[in-house]
């Protein structure tokens, strides 16, 4: 399959499931070739100097490098730039770091052999997934420690992750000799925070789904009013994630027994009452973090540009995070607020009202129910707080002063991640609860949609009236969500 010019973020995600081989469209082989020997003519005038090209990098950029040596800079500079640690990067997401650098390479912007590239692509079709690190970039000039180590098999060294992805080995010997600006090509860029985006997104994707499904379930399990569904109310303060979400939340209750019964209170918490509100915005959120991320996704983003049309190579700042960082940052704190909501209902659902035992359980005080699986809800609710502190606000100047503003959307993108991680968790817990709190309305029955939820974790957990070691059944649940 072809790599096009420009591809929506679903595209990309369709490629990634489909497991196709890619290959590079002859425009971007033409693009690519032309750009090369473009490069390749201003290098062989002694007089000219191109950054990262002929001189040194960051704050040596003014030192300059003897023509014998360009293809030692080249590859000195993956060495020595290949220096991140802490937790490795997954495999799926360094996949999308090879397969982003390649689109990005492929506009012919960047100066790099053809050969080059098809070696990268080479990697992504034959799932040669290079190890590769968490922590090392500041999302500015480019992620350029985790793609150092995502680059060093190209010139034979670094590891790769085996086959059945469980154990590490030395990458093959390599025959390519990088050319003049390779290196930098390659290093520079943004495909790391782009490559956590994308996942965070998919995630998040799925995350805003489930939320609304288990949202109407919490509501029909504490016996929830429908008023604040209809769509009167949301037709005069239009969000399109607001609409959305009333709708959802309406389907998903069509035909139950249980919100069409008659009340007995005249509203319900905010946390049931409010959440076109609070998960609509969410919605709104990502749809913006998305169309940013599509944009980026289908940009080049390493330095400097080359321009064979217009005889220009410029060195400029596409490598700079701060597009990605900001909304990271803003997609941490909306999706972390679906969280938020989910464990105010869970706790809602426990507190022994509105015809419920306290903690879920006949027997309270002999047992405890699911007291404490909304402690856990609490807390990874509490941890999500202090990682939503935003990346994007803070910059350390480095490389003796030359990169003096830095986006750290590397941390934003890594802390994103960990937050989506935890509102899962939190799903897990929530579903748990409300389909605990549900069998307590029995005779009287749900929606055909929910009562076949309700059906299906009753089926792969234990939610009987008893105490139990409940990590063992949140864990069976979140499992299940995450298929």
């Amino acid at each position: 399959m072809e790599l096009s010019n420009y591809h929506s973020i679903q595209q990309i995600r369709d490629l990634l499931t489909t497991n196709k081989k890619i290959k590079l469209s002859d425009e971007s082989k033409e693009k690519i070739m032309k750009c090369n020997a473009f490069l390749l003519s201003k290098v062989e005038d002694k007089n000219s100097i191109i950054y990262g090209v002929n001189t040194g990098f960051g704050s040596l950029c003014n030192t300059k490098i003897a023509q014998k040596d360009l293809t030692q800079l080249q590859v000195n500079l993956i060495r020595s730039h290949a220096c991140g640690m802490g937790d490795y990067v997954p495999y799926d997401i360094v996949s999308m770091m090879l397969l982003l650098k390649v689109k990005s390479l492929g506009y012919g912007h960047s100066g790099v052999q053809l050969e080059t590239v098809e070696k990268l692509l080479d990697l992504y079709n034959t799932s040669t997934i290079p190890v590769i690190y968490e922590m090392g970039s500041l999302g500015a000039s480019g992620d350029l420690a985790p793609l150092s180590h995502m680059s060093l098999p190209l010139i034979g060294e670094g590891m790769v992750w085996s086959q059945d992805l469980k154990s590490m080995e030395k990458a093959k010997p390599s025959n390519l000799i990088l050319g003049p600006k390779e290196g930098l090509a390659l290093i520079n860029g943004t495909q790391f925070m782009q490559a956590y985006g994308l996942s965070c997104l998919f995630k998040s994707q799925q995350i805003l789904e489930r939320a609304d499904l288990h949202a109407a379930l919490c509501i029909d399990a504490y016996d929830g009013r429908k008023e604040p569904f209809l769509n009167y109310s949301h037709v005069i303060r239009p969000h399109k994630g607001q609409l959305d979400t009333a709708k959802a939340i309406l389907e998903h209750l069509s035909g139950s027994e249980i919100i069409n019964q008659s009340k007995n209170h005249v509203q319900d918490p905010y946390s049931f009452r409010c959440v076109p509100q609070v998960h609509g915005a969410t919605k709104d959120v990502y749809d913006q973090v998305a169309a940013v991320f599509e944009t980026e996704i289908n940009a080049v983003t390493d330095n400097p540009n080359v321009f064979p049309d217009e005889d220009l190579v410029l060195s400029a700042g596409n490598f700079h995070g701060q597009p990605l960082a900001l909304q990271l940052d803003f997609l941490a704190i909306a999706i972390a607020e679906i969280g938020s909501i989910a464990e105010r209902r869970i706790y809602r659902l426990l507190e022994g009202k509105r015809g419920l035992p306290a903690f879920l359980t006949s027997n309270p005080g002999l047992e405890s129910g699911l007291m404490i699986a909304q402690y856990t809800a609490a807390s990874i609710v509490s941890q999500n707080k202090q990682l939503c502190t935003p990346s994007s606000v803070d910059t350390i100047e480095s490389s003796n002063g030359q990169e003096d503003h830095v986006s750290m959307g590397a941390n934003a993108a890594t802390k994103c991640l960990k937050v989506i991680k935890n509102v899962e968790r939190i799903q897990a817990i929530e579903l748990l609860t409300a389909c605990k709190a549900l069998k307590y309305r029995k005779p009287l029955r749900s929606s055909d949609k929910l009562e076949k939820l309700l059906k299906k974790v009753d089926e792969i957990a234990d939610i009987s009236d008893s105490d139990k070691v409940w990590a063992d059944e949140v864990q069976k649940i979140q499992e299940y969500i995450l298929r």
